[in-house]
């Protein structure tokens, strides 16, 4: 009796190794230094993910470039992207999808107090854009263009990355700049110690509404690859995206404590990610219930050069929740 005991205890375990093997894969959250990965802090400790990974880590990026090589290499399976990148990369071939949309909209153009008010106030100044042939680039000419402007009309000068942009500002070797959340931020703030002040000069989500008609601007979201599905399954993928709709209460309620939690991470002062979090427009969008903006965003964008969203719109394959 005890070695029958043995052999079929033996054979649970061996039952059991290909599920214990799964589980112990740490499901990895790959997202910027922007307010959107808050949220995935936040989503990281939520205990409903337990069931699909031993352990949840956040890891950032630092340029599209990098994450880029990350999706095409398989590296990140879950990472928050611009989301005309996810449209480009599934068109591509590459399995990736959309989950949901984290932002409804960050950029703004930065610029000193009293100075800029309309993107026509602009003309003919020196405003310096991060990320060249990016969201924001694609975004700030489709805009000036919505209005009749032509951007040779204004001094663009691009910057690796937002803080570079912000330094440029700041040490008054331009006139506007376009960031985003928390890089505006933490310009207002530095700014604030300064004879000029900056503020949100132009907001554009609210450019986008007015010429869109639509509300929300989709800029950013979660895409999963199929690698991630594997890992973790459909029920997995559902679960990561209850623990992001949680997580968007959590920021909410106390932006603060995810800052602080975050700031290390994203080697940016809590504060700074404090105050930006409230004016990020952040959101828990089902990517589905997110897909009329996102293909008046992806048409629009596709005016300049269709093979920016990779030639055409996504299907349904595209929208995994």
């Amino acid at each position: 009796m005890l070695n029958r005991r043995r052999f079929l205890a033996a054979i649970a375990t061996t039952i059991a190794l290909p599920h214990l093997a799964r589980a112990a894969e740490p499901l990895v959250l790959w997202g910027p230094p922007a307010t959107p990965g808050l949220l995935l802090v936040a989503a990281a400790k939520d205990p409903a993910l337990k069931p699909f990974a031993d352990s949840v880590e956040v890891k950032i990026w630092r340029t599209p470039d990098e994450m880029r090589a990350g999706v095409s290499s398989g590296g990140m399976r879950a990472v928050v992207v611009p989301s005309y990148v996810a449209a480009n990369l599934h068109n591509r071939g590459l399995g990736i999808r959309l989950a949901n949309v984290l932002t409804h909209g960050l950029l703004q153009v930065v610029a000193p107090a009293g100075t800029v008010s309309t993107l026509a106030d602009l003309k003919g100044k020196r405003v310096v854009v991060p990320f060249k042939n990016d969201m924001p680039d694609f975004l700030f000419r489709r805009l000036l263009a919505a209005q009749g402007l032509k951007a040779d009309e204004l001094n663009i000068d691009y910057s690796g990355t937002p803080p570079e942009a912000v330094q440029l500002l700041l040490g008054g070797r331009a006139d506007a700049a376009l960031l985003s959340e928390p890089a505006t931020s933490g310009a207002i703030m530095l700014s604030g110690m300064r004879a000029k002040p900056l503020e949100r000069a132009v907001d554009l989500r609210k450019l986008w509404a007015e010429a869109a008609g639509r509300p929300n601007l989709p800029q950013a979201g979660l895409a999963v690859t199929d690698a991630l599905t594997k890992q973790i399954g459909t029920d997995g993928i559902a679960a990561l995206q209850r623990a992001i709709e949680t997580a968007l209460g959590t920021v909410a309620a106390d932006p603060a404590a995810v800052a602080n939690e975050a700031a290390t991470l994203f080697q940016l002062p809590s504060p700074v990610l404090a105050r930006a979090a409230p004016v990020s427009n952040l959101a828990a969008q089902p990517a589905s219930a997110a897909r009329p903006d996102l293909e008046a965003l992806f048409t629009a964008l596709a005016k300049d050069d269709p093979r920016i969203i990779g030639s055409k719109l996504p299907g349904d394959a595209f929208y995994t929740l």
